[in-house]
């Protein structure tokens, strides 16, 4: 039975509540039922009559997420209606589940925040992280592109020019650039990173709650992303089959560098 999971831990008596991703020894690494659990727990939240006034989003083992986990990809990742429906009906809904909800959302960011991790981030508020973190989605090594409907998150927050080098390039960024593009809200030394989050999260779940939800709506309603409908964007998955994408994940998996 695997250990990955997603748990929201209880609120505590100022109101701060941890959601805290695991996936042990694949650095959180996100599972098909860890995006399920992702999209339970924040609908719960969204439903919730008394929900948590901040919540605080992080990894478990001092990594935040290194993104998706790779080696479920080959049972959904070659047919065009199955990858499409991973990322349409399984990770989409879980981002915006996260972009739905009322409460505000705090990333506390060690290590990699990468392809999922970034994502996940994204939909956050606030992010803060320590020097030693690095963001990214390099999925371009392993011969497939972003999925749509994640490229219009990410892109609202990131930019597209940001978002732009970081896809061409398949490239990471350390913090020191990702705060000076405005992808994280500070960087603080590893040892004061904790009290930082924990000095944040309390500041803001002593305002008001209703100004929150209401603040969040308004973002929402001028950030909502308007690309494009699922079924204009069934056309990009036909690549799944494809000689590039079988061999980038191939490689992948055998540890070894991908010829395309």
């Amino acid at each position: 039975m695997s250990d990955a999971h997603i748990r929201l831990e209880p609120a505590d008596a100022a109101g701060i509540a941890t959601l805290r991703i695991s996936n042990p020894g694949k650095m959180n690494a996100l599972s098909l039922s860890m995006w399920r659990e992702l999209r339970a727990v924040f609908d719960a939240v969204q439903h919730a009559c008394e929900p948590p006034r901040v919540i605080v989003v992080r990894g478990a083992d001092r990594e935040f997420v290194a993104g998706a986990d790779i080696e479920e990809f080959p049972q959904f990742r070659f047919e065009p209606e199955s990858l499409a429906a991973y990322h349409e009906d399984i990770v989409a809904p879980a981002l915006h589940a996260m972009l739905d909800c009322d409460v505000p959302l705090i990333a506390h960011i060690e290590g990699a925040c990468i392809g999922g991790g970034l994502e996940i981030a994204a939909c956050c508020d606030l992010r803060l992280c320590e020097p030693n973190s690095r963001f990214g989605v390099p999925i371009a090594r392993l011969g497939f592109p972003m999925a749509p409907a994640e490229v219009e998150i990410v892109s609202h927050i990131v930019g597209q020019t940001l978002l732009r080098e970081l896809l061409i390039e398949a490239r990471l960024m350390g913090a020191a650039e990702a705060h000076e593009r405005g992808v994280v809200t500070r960087v603080m030394d590893v040892d004061k990173l904790e009290d930082e989050v924990r000095r944040v999260a309390t500041h803001i779940a002593g305002l008001s709650p209703q100004a929150m939800r209401l603040n969040k709506r308004v973002l929402r309603a001028f950030a909502r992303p308007t690309f494009s409908e699922p079924g204009d964007r069934a056309a990009h998955y036909a690549y799944a089959d494809s000689e590039e994408h079988r061999e980038g994940l191939t490689a992948f998996i055998e540890k070894r560098p991908a010829k395309f």
